[in-house]
């Protein structure tokens, strides 16, 4: 059983926050800097890239959002050390210094007026260096309040509300009691279920900021959908595995919060928490993106519910994949890291599957990859906002 004595072996970090993973990593700022820098991460073992396809004539919000995303990527307790790449200087730096805050090491290169080779080889020498110094770092004994986690569903049926999502829920509801910082969010996809969530905030000021940002999403929706969102929410898997209704899918998503937990705050996409306790995160419902914002924010492990089954990892944030479904665990095994199919079959209750929850996130934790990590599934998705100039 958990309490307020449990530990977990974790990396303390420069500004006092505990990583559960030790990565250096190669991060481009725009996509004209992916080819650098996988070329320095193939220089160096040990370094790992993180590539995206954005990151040019972005403005506005979107621009802020990018920028929000990737220095809170770099910040993240799971690594260790940054090495940035752009095209343009003045970008890198700006990335560099926001990452810098932690008090992390963190270098930055620009290509103009260098090229790829010099700006390979000048940063493969810096990537070189800081592989080497991380490797010496060692996981302490830290308290089970130093560790924020993170929830989001995918591939939801059935199961899902019944079994997998309610897991979360009873694992939330041990560990906030215990100072844990948490997360849930895909905010299209408790439509139908808002109210719920609104009558959980912790005070007025809480529900009012929730229901301004689940709002302010049904416009964007409501401005830009053709006849119906039958494509999107619920999804045709969705469908096939029993969801009829994005009601029927909200109902199941919120029982990922559990019973008794209380939202303590809501955050826009990407941004930190203040404090411990369950956070409201608005941001979109695709599996990928989703866990990319949880990541920038500043979580270190994840726990990911799936029905029908999803394939889903990242590169820096290790995803806990869970499923009730008896027929996923037969079909897709080698990506579920806790089978709950046993209580919708009766052979266990919810209180013993969120122990059972707990105790995968502690070895987690500890430096047992998951499923998606051992597979190599380092799905990175950035959250766009609208089109660029």
């Amino acid at each position: 059983m958990i309490n307020a004595k449990s530990t977990f072996l974790g990396y303390r970090r420069e500004n006092g926050r505990v990583g559960v993973r030790n990565h250096v990593i190669i991060l481009p700022v725009d996509d004209l800097s992916n080819a650098a820098a996988e070329a320095v991460a193939h220089n160096v073992k040990g370094a790992l890239v993180i590539q995206h396809p954005y990151g040019r004539l972005q403005f506005g919000a979107d621009l802020e959002l990018h920028f929000r995303t990737l220095i809170g990527a770099g910040s993240n307790p799971n690594v260790a050390a940054v090495v940035v790449i752009c095209i343009e200087e003045e970008w890198a730096k700006k990335v560099v210094e926001g990452i810098a805050k932690t008090g992390k090491p963190v270098t930055g290169f620009g290509i103009e007026l260098h090229g790829d080779h010099d700006t390979i080889l000048r940063a493969s020498r810096v990537a070189k260096e800081y592989v080497q110094w991380a490797s010496e770092l060692r996981r302490l004994e830290c308290p089970i309040s130093d560790l924020w986690v993170s929830t989001k569903c995918g591939e939801s049926d059935t199961t899902s509300g019944c079994g997998s999502n309610p897991t979360v829920g009873s694992a939330f509801d041990k560990l906030e009691p215990l100072g844990v910082t948490m997360c849930f969010g895909e905010t299209t996809e408790i439509t139908g279920g808002e109210n719920i969530v609104a009558d959980r905030c912790a005070n007025g000021e809480v529900r009012e900021r929730f229901m301004y940002m689940f709002n302010r999403y049904q416009e964007i929706v409501e401005r830009h959908k053709t006849n119906d969102l039958s494509d999107s929410q619920p999804t045709k898997g969705n469908i096939a595995g029993g969801l009829t209704t994005i009601e029927e899918k909200a109902l199941g998503n919120i029982q990922k919060i559990g019973r008794k937990c209380k939202v303590v705050g809501v955050l826009d996409k990407a941004e930190t928490p203040a404090g411990p306790g369950l956070w409201f995160m608005d941001s979109s419902s695709a599996a990928a993106e989703m866990v990319t914002l949880c990541a920038a924010s500043g979580y270190v492990v994840h726990f990911f519910p799936t029905g029908q089954g999803n394939v889903i990892g990242y590169p820096i944030l290790p995803v806990i994949k869970l499923t009730a479904n008896p027929r996923t665990v037969r079909t897709m095994s080698e990506h579920i890291d806790y089978d709950c199919s046993g209580l919708l079959q009766r052979q266990k209750n919810l209180d013993q599957t969120g122990d059972e929850l707990i105790e995968v996130m502690l070895r987690t934790c500890n430096g047992r990859l998951t499923a998606a990590e051992a597979l190599g599934h380092r799905e990175f998705v950035m959250t766009r906002l609208y089109e660029s100039a």
